[in-house]
């Protein structure tokens, strides 16, 4: 099946071939055109679980982030099922880097900001990220002061009956601690240790 245009009456009919995708000019001495395949078209949009796959998450991280506002809230399906674009994803990806670098949400809602205006300084940018950096900082140096008073309580055990043992009465009496590591206590917890069950091989 060919389709014929006529762009001007003074002007040879263009002819296309849909299937060898070739303009042919049916009058004049240009010969033949040839018409590049299209590429292959890019998803204008994704399921919850496919943009979970995608960007390498869980969707209760993605549900998690459009309550705090950080997604802007999706389009729906005539059957109500959520349906992100290109730019979701992006956005996605940025707030999960941001996050993997340890930037608190308040952060990363500020720098999504700063990222929507590109003509902005990055001044704030900059204060953001130098003051997440003296963060870390600050924790590898009580991390530090942890390993330092472990390592010597660990070296100083005997082995014996919990009435002796050295780790029992350093925890008891902070003055045995070696180090000061005080204010430690806010560094965030590591999550809970599940126990096998019985039986169970892990």
């Amino acid at each position: 099946m060919a389709l014929t245009l006529r762009t001007h009456r003074h002007n040879p009919p263009l002819t296309f071939t849909r299937t060898t995708l070739i303009a042919t000019v049916t009058r004049g001495s240009r010969g033949k055109i040839a018409v590049p395949p299209r590429p292959p078209p890019v998803p204008a949009d994704y399921a919850i679980g496919d943009l979970a796959r995608v960007a390498g998450t869980k969707v209760q991280t993605i549900r998690y982030y459009e309550q705090q506002g950080l997604l802007r809230p999706p389009a729906r399906t005539h059957g109500n099922q959520r349906r992100y674009a290109h730019a979701d994803l992006d956005r996605l990806k940025f707030i999960r880097h941001a996050r993997e670098l340890g930037f608190a949400l308040d952060d990363v809602r500020s720098l999504l900001q700063l990222a929507a205006h590109p003509e902005r300084p990055c001044a704030e940018a900059d204060a953001i990220a130098t003051s997440q950096l003296r963060d870390v900082e600050r924790k590898i140096a009580r991390l530090k002061s942890l390993r330092t008073a472990l390592t010597a309580m660990v070296a100083a055990c005997r082995h014996g009956e919990v009435r002796t043992c050295r780790i029992i009465e350093t925890l008891a009496d902070h003055d045995l601690c070696a180090g000061d590591h005080s204010g430690d206590h806010d560094l965030e917890p590591a999550p809970p240790r599940q126990r096998l069950r019985k039986g169970a091989t892990g």
